[in-house]
């Protein structure tokens, strides 16, 4: 039995929900990508929201024309309006990346993803400088200072990796990240910019980074980076499968800018881990699962003491890297799949949200937290092995003694595990459906609803007694609200049939 104590620990973090990943920028422009983010919020509310391609081609920002033998550059914000309004329309804000290069600006062809961002440096840094102040300047005017001041610019996206910047070349990212970041501050020196966004396996680039910004005086108000725990890709048709390392390594990747930039002019940035998973492939079946919800479990639980945010890649699988996806279920890294059926994941992170401000205790299995009107939540989940080489135990107990402000509290609990909560698993049964019909459709949000139980829970001398057996790779929510009964004297269960009183 663990005794949870009565005062807090201190607040609970909610670094966890200050931002999510998407797809590229003019998905959301799409009615199933807007109709996701509705759902999204009302059930999570996340605070940002990040994305590729805001400057790619797509978006139509970059157009130049030539004019009675004269070149010209028009910036054109059409959908770039669209995208910003649907997001704050959604209650949630832009975590800008500024990227990829526009076709006709870029000093190469190289391209990545389905959709071809362009990952080459611009051919005019004058022309690139323009076209990041002119994008600022017209979000600046159309959505006013103080707004704009409150969302985070990131130079470009993992530019460690060649696949996302030509060559990898650090001293051309560098140069980049200088022109970007005082073009930001020069359009408003309120602005908050950052970098250098890099993959893991790149720690080196970070103290690298702090020497170039200290050398040439750049402004960098926050550092980020990604975190993923898979291996190599073993790739089968439209799709893959990766070892993973414990989501403890996670954690050690959130750490590690703090670790790396003590001493140094960056120490004591805010860190924003700005993407992370599992898998970094969008179509690994590990995303869909129940493992995936309680392998995640405590990196939502613990990240918080690590990073000022981490950002999950990504909400939905309205996402196109790899192209159109194939089947409803395909391994995407979204929350929700097309068509808003809900994951596991989701709803790891619904529970979280439904959780308390005041942190009352944190396990390697739980994590336990108060409301202002005296409900206590509890957030547990099985413990998972991330080898794959066994499915993880069947049953996972946890007993807790929890600090009630009543003599009897209501127990709430909803739970998702293999069978529960959990439309992959339908959809497995029902032959996966590559294109459900209408009533599969029906069938598959039915069965994403988490399972849901009901009682009421002695307290006496301000504590109850709360034991939990949890099935493999299990995530549940158990909410005690104390209870204030209200039945009146004469009610009888007993005489529901008509019989005397006793």
């Amino acid at each position: 039995m663990i005794s949870v104590p009565a005062e807090p620990a201190g607040p609970l973090s909610d670094a966890w929900r200050l931002c999510v990943g998407t797809g590229r920028a003019d998905l959301a422009l799409r009615r199933d990508y807007q109709d996701s983010l509705a759902l999204l919020q009302r059930d999570i509310g996340f605070r940002h929201i990040r994305g590729h391609g805001l400057l790619s081609d797509g978006m139509g920002v970059y157009r130049p024309y030539d004019h009675e033998g004269d070149r010209h550059v028009h910036h054109s914000f059409t959908y770039v309006d669209q995208v910003v309004d649907a997001y704050l329309a959604a209650g949630i804000r832009p975590f800008l990346e500024l990227g990829f290069m526009p076709e006709e600006l870029a000093v190469g062809t190289q391209t990545v993803f389905w959709w071809r961002g362009n990952v080459t440096p611009p051919r005019s840094y004058r022309e690139w400088a323009d076209l990041v102040r002119a994008t600022l300047a017209h979000l600046e005017d159309r959505y006013g200072l103080d707004e704009v001041r409150t969302w985070p610019i990131e130079v470009w996206n993992e530019p460690n990796l060649p696949d996302f910047w030509q060559d990898a070349d650090e001293k051309a990212y560098h140069r980049l990240y200088e022109v970007t970041a005082r073009t930001v501050k020069e359009v408003d020196a309120g602005l908050q910019v950052g970098g250098p966004a890099i993959s893991p396996g790149a720690d080196d680039w970070l103290e690298r980074f702090a020497e170039f910004a200290e050398g040439r005086d750049v402004p960098v108000d926050f550092v980020s980076k990604h975190a993923y725990t898979s291996g190599p890709a073993h790739h089968v048709p439209f799709g893959v499968h990766q070892t993973l390392a414990p989501a403890s390594s996670l954690l050690d990747q959130f750490a590690t800018p703090r670790e790396r930039l003590k001493g140094t002019r960056l120490a004591g940035l805010p860190v924003h881990i700005t993407e992370f998973n599992s898998s970094y492939c969008p179509v690994n079946p590990i995303h869909d699962t129940a493992f995936h919800a309680a392998y995640l479990a405590p990196v939502l639980a613990h990240g918080g003491d690590f990073a000022d945010s981490f950002s999950y890649w990504t909400f939905s699988d309205v996402f196109e890297e790899s192209g159109v996806p194939t089947a409803l279920f395909h391994g995407g890294f979204g929350l929700l799949t097309h068509r808003q059926v809900r994951k596991p994941t989701y709803h790891l992170y619904a529970f979280m949200a439904r959780m308390g401000p005041d942190l009352l205790a944190r396990g390697d299995d739980h994590l336990v937290s108060r409301h202002p009107d005296g409900r206590v939540t509890v957030l547990a989940w099985a413990p998972v092995d991330p080898t794959g080489e066994t499915p993880g135990p069947d049953r996972h107990v946890l007993r807790l003694s929890l600090p009630v402000a009543a003599r009897e509290v209501f127990v709430r609990r909803s739970t998702v595990d293999e069978e529960h909560g959990n439309a992959y698993t339908a959809w497995r049964h029902m032959g996966s459906p590559r294109s459900p019909k209408p009533g599969q459709l029906d069938v598959l949000h039915e069965a994403a609803e988490p399972a849901r139980s009901h009682r009421r829970l002695p307290a006496p001398e301000g504590r109850a007694e709360l034991d939990l057996s949890l099935a493999r790779h299990e995530i549940t929510l158990v909410e005690l609200t104390p209870v204030a009964d209200e039945t009146p004297p004469w009610w009888d269960e007993r005489r529901l049939f008509g019989g005397p009183a006793t």
